[in-house]
């Protein structure tokens, strides 16, 4: 049994022995490159509801419908690392090195299938999709192009996620926030050369921001596995001896199919209540969908110190330290009720401003500023419950995770929704 080595020597100086030491400390030396790379992920988006802004407010709807799809896309197979992350990190923290490369996988082999099936099959009916929402036939043209190349670029991006979430899991949080920082560096930087058609670029377009994302995606999934094939992060991917294990992906997809439902459900709540708001026109689609990515700014954020948590609970849970894992949640519950008061503030300093930044459209900006105000009000409950979900299913317990957003999704906030909008005059503020 290959072991890994835990005193960080040998060149593994990314790893961080999350077994001792202090709590706080090993938690926010986890969490802060964790939270980071959740909020870039929302920044690129951002970044291109920001160009489709120069072009019309029904360009940034368009884009928001297509991104509310490649959420649904990404966030359902997210769910199915979830049992990786968890054994992986139970691994690490047994010594078990050679464990966790299988783990991992068996993971990548799950994730290429889910790749090649639902991407493939988004790409062909992606018409289908935006039509079936309810916007303009304008909206739909619009986004057409865009949504086929982002289908490309977030299946590149599966990866990226999986193989992130791997180092991750054996402690490693430096690494894959390189690979994201790159990505999204060359994303937001070359969007507008796609976009525009500058220098010998090719005018494309809206496109453009997916064909850049294409590029991007791609060198973030190259950088995470030149560094888990050098192995100097705690974990090792050797396919010396792959073999398709029947049994342990049973195993990764009971403990990661729960998870899949609790993430998968959250972005097709969002699809459900973009149907309700297309009948109200494309400027509050719009509004609607750059909310979204501002409330993502703080839920993203908000999961990536859930997993960090749950990357401190797993390891000390494989060392049998129970008490040191509850207390990695504790910790993770403290530090999102600041990063709740500092969003809250910023959202409701600046919110016309931050409105104003997208698109000038006085129908546009009536919707946008009031969704921001409510969004402030709603960051603490929002950022506490990303936090319990993600820190509790990412150690393994995905069940009650699952059952409860399900039924505060589905029974309460997504008929109070609907009730709201079209029972009482708030209309799409509803």
């Amino acid at each position: 049994m290959q072991q890994a080595d835990s005193s960080g020597k040998g060149g593994n100086t990314s790893r961080r022995d999350l077994i001792r030491g202090s709590i706080p400390r090993n938690l926010w030396n986890m969490a802060w490159p964790q939270m980071a790379d959740s909020a870039l992920t929302v920044v690129d988006q951002i970044a291109d509801l920001f160009w489709a802004g120069r072009m019309g407010y029904r360009t940034i709807a368009g884009l928001g419908v297509a991104q509310i799809f490649m959420l649904i896309y990404s966030t359902a197979r997210i769910g199915l690392d979830t049992g990786m992350r968890a054994m992986i990190s139970r691994a690490i923290g047994a010594n078990d090195r050679e464990y966790a490369n299988h783990v991992l996988l068996q993971a990548l082999t799950i994730t290429f299938i889910w790749t090649l099936l639902v991407g493939g099959l988004g790409i062909i009916f992606t018409n289908k999709l935006l039509s079936m929402v309810g916007v303009s036939a304008a909206v739909v043209e619009l986004a057409t192009t865009y949504m086929q190349l982002q289908f490309v670029a977030y299946s590149m991006q599966n990866f990226v996620r999986l193989t992130g979430g791997a180092l991750n899991a054996a402690g490693d949080s430096i690494n894959p926030l390189k690979a994201v920082t790159v990505s999204r560096g060359v994303h937001i930087l070359s969007s507008p050369f796609f976009i525009f058609g500058w220098l010998w670029f090719p005018d494309m377009g809206i496109a453009g921001a997916a064909a850049a994302n294409i590029v991007a995606q791609f060198l973030g999934m190259i950088m995470n596995l030149v560094v888990l094939y050098k192995g100097n992060s705690g974990l090792r991917l050797s396919l010396k001896a792959y073999r398709v294990d029947i049994i342990l992906i049973g195993r990764l997809l009971r403990v990661g199919l729960p998870a899949a439902m609790t993430s998968m459900q959250r972005s097709v709540s969002q699809l459900v209540l973009l149907v309700g708001i297309s009948n109200f026109g494309d400027a509050p689609v719009a509004a609607f969908a750059l909310s979204r990515r501002v409330e993502n700014i703080v839920s993203n954020t908000s999961r990536g110190l859930g997993r960090a948590s749950a990357a401190v609970a797993g390891q000390n849970l494989g060392a049998g330290n129970i008490n040191r894992a509850k207390s990695s949640l504790n910790w993770a519950l403290v530090y999102s009720a600041i990063l709740s008061a500092v969003a809250m503030t910023l959202y409701l300093l600046f919110t016309e401003e931050i409105a104003t930044v997208f698109n000038g459209d006085p129908n546009f900006l009536a919707h946008m500023t009031t969704w921001l105000f409510i969004l402030a009000i709603a960051t603490f409950p929002m950022s506490s419950v990303q936090v319990l979900t993600h820190g509790i299913s990412n150690t393994g317990a995905t069940v009650a995770p699952m059952n409860i957003t399900l039924t505060t999704m589905w029974l309460i906030e997504i008929p109070m929704a609907f009730g709201l909008a079209f029972l009482t005059p708030l209309d799409s503020e509803g």
